[in-house]
């Protein structure tokens, strides 16, 4: 979940690191399979496991039907916004109180749980960020050092051997960068605030050995923050299988890719070069009002329903960025093509599970450095 421009709460999809126009299956096998690896990890019966599968599946062919018979205009302005999924959760409760005891009371569960991952989302703004991140030190906001997690450029000289002067300098000619890549009206509103400081971030396991920071700017005064996240963006592994992307920049494929799929972007959404010849990176808002469920503590009605949401999310994006009549004449009016994904996501799992024992082996007997704990 996250805001739109017009300030509404949006669910839908928010990776775009490895966007590269190709085969629409690709997508709708890497849903799929982490539905299976979900309901693995969280203990599910096989027959919950399958169900979430097909589920997400399932809506992904029935939304695509829908979107074939859509205008172009229609397609591009489809949505699913905090009411359209509150409603659809309170539907789901009062079908699944038809059940047993046991479905009643997970279907209540899981709409107490939506209800407040979106209250969550309401309060993420950069002055929450602020409060968590910030500290006011000789009058002046500046981003706390919690290495080895964040750790400001004031800090890069020991850990990193980079001046402080350098380190400046860079920022602010990558910034420069990045706001000439902004369309001019939220250019005009970014030149409003004034870069504070800026500092390495660690983020999540995807992103693992590749470079992040965040930067914290000010507006009129220390109670108008607004905080940026700075992501490197490298080559899309799908180039090992798809042509090049038509962008010369990594930072530029992303945010086009985002900018399509999504049914609204972030204002600030831009990418830049890095100082080093083959770095580039992609900037958006830290946190406006991002927010998600945690799928480790779902019951397999939530799951199951998360993952018919996700499915009809994922069409919608394609049917933006694609074909949506080819594609649904490719799916058919059967259940074959989810029957077919799920036996992938069930061999794909098993061999996700294989590859981690292979992991933690390694970790165990010193192969791998591992600091566990952080």
């Amino acid at each position: 979940m996250f805001a739109s421009p017009e300030r509404r709460l949006l669910f839908d999809v928010n990776d775009f690191d490895e966007t590269l126009p190709g085969p629409f299956e690709y997508d709708v096998k890497r849903m799929a399979a982490s539905f299976t690896i979900a309901a693995r990890n969280d203990g599910f019966a096989k027959a919950d496991t399958k169900a979430a599968t097909l589920a997400s599946v399932a809506a992904y062919r029935e939304a695509m039907g829908q979107f074939a018979a859509m205008g172009s205009m229609d397609i591009w302005y489809a949505c699913l916004d905090e009411r359209e999924l509150m409603d659809a959760i309170q539907n789901a409760t009062t079908a699944a109180k038809k059940g047993s005891k046991k479905e009643t009371k997970a279907a209540e569960r899981a709409q107490k749980t939506a209800q407040k991952a979106a209250a969550k989302a309401h309060t993420r703004d950069s002055l929450q960020a602020l409060s968590k991140l910030g500290e006011v030190v000789d009058g002046h906001y500046r981003i706390v050092s919690q290495p080895p997690i964040i750790v400001p450029a004031r800090d890069f000289e020991p850990m990193y051997g980079m001046s402080a002067s350098t380190v400046e300098s860079a920022t602010r000619e990558l910034f420069r960068a990045y706001r000439a890549t902004l369309r001019d009206d939220q250019r005009r509103l970014l030149e409003r605030f004034q870069l504070v400081d800026i500092a390495r971030k660690v983020v999540g396991v995807g992103s693992v050995g590749t470079r992040a920071f965040i930067a914290l700017l000010q507006g009129r005064d220390q109670h108008d923050p607004l905080f940026l996240q700075v992501k490197e963006a490298t080559r899309s592994v799908l180039e090992d299988h798809l042509p090049k992307s038509r962008y010369r920049q990594h930072g530029e494929r992303v945010v086009a890719g985002q900018r399509m799929m999504q049914a609204a972007s972030d204002i600030y959404l831009g990418w830049t070069k890095g100082h080093d010849a083959d770095r580039y990176f992609y900037w958006r808002q830290l946190r406006d009002m991002k927010g998600s469920v945690e799928v480790e503590t779902m019951t397999p009605l939530g799951l199951t329903f998360y993952a018919r949401t996700c499915g009809w999310t994922l069409a919608r994006a394609h049917a933006r960025s694609g074909d949506p009549i080819a594609i649904a004449e490719y799916l058919g009016q059967d259940d074959q093509f989810e029957r077919s994904i799920t036996d992938f996501s069930k061999l794909y799992a098993e061999q996700n599970d294989l590859d981690y024992q292979a992991f933690a082996a390694a970790v165990r007997s010193g192969r791998l450095e591992a600091l566990e704990g952080v």
